[in-house]
């Protein structure tokens, strides 16, 4: 077995189902991160043709429904039961993992990350975004407790997104956070490394619709 086939099949033993993980999108790390690649993961995709676009399946309008039912509400207030239908609804979507990494036991963004959120700001302020509906999701290493990370992770989420509002403009009814503590890690085999300290961003809107 390669290497990379026993990687996968160590990871599918911890127990992170497909089913309840965010999709496998671009990733990179912090100091990679440039507006465009992110522009470019993000970007739901164009029909190739005209006809094609009017084969395409209408949005699932509860799919929608859910999604609109989130705007507004604080990351604090959402069910395990709806962060894992968020992540159910992710896997799918335009996403990508920059890695933006926070500093050991704290919500405060690590300076090697910072490049990464100015790119990130940018990108999400591009009119090709425009009318899309984010999610923000934090996640920590598995150093400390279930319930604290779980509340770090949260912080961590609404940092990104007071950031992104207070200094890019984006609309905070664009900006879906959600915090997932320990339990989604990037590198299930170590899960106290710091990569696992990171946030990941999904556009949620469909591809039907996301142009309006």
């Amino acid at each position: 077995m390669s290497n990379t086939s026993s990687l996968n099949f160590i990871r599918a033993i911890v127990g992170i189902s497909a089913a309840l993980s965010f999709g496998t999108g671009m990733a990179l790390a912090a100091d990679d991160a440039t507006e465009d690649q992110i522009l470019r993961a993000l970007a739901p995709k164009k029909p190739l043709t005209r006809s094609l676009s009017a084969s395409r399946p209408a949005a699932d309008p509860a799919e929608r429904q859910f999604v609109d039912t989130l705007r507004n509400r604080t990351t604090r207030s959402l069910s395990s039961g709806e962060r894992e239908q968020i992540a159910t609804l992710a896997k799918d979507k335009p996403n990508i993992d920059l890695e933006i990494t926070f500093d050991y036991n704290s919500a405060n963004i690590s300076r090697k990350a910072e490049p990464a959120v100015d790119a990130l700001g940018k990108a999400l302020s591009n009119p090709d975004l425009k009318g899309s509906t984010f999610v923000v999701a934090g996640h920590t290493d598995s150093i400390g407790g279930d319930a604290y990370n779980q509340d770090l992770s949260e912080r961590r989420a609404d940092t990104i997104k007071r950031v992104l509002v207070e200094k890019y403009g984006i609309a905070g009814s664009d900006l879906v956070t959600v915090g997932y503590g320990e339990n989604k890690p990037k590198d299930a085999v170590r899960p106290a490394d710091p990569s696992n300290r990171r946030v990941q961003v999904v556009n949620m809107t469909s591809q039907t619709t996301a142009s309006k």
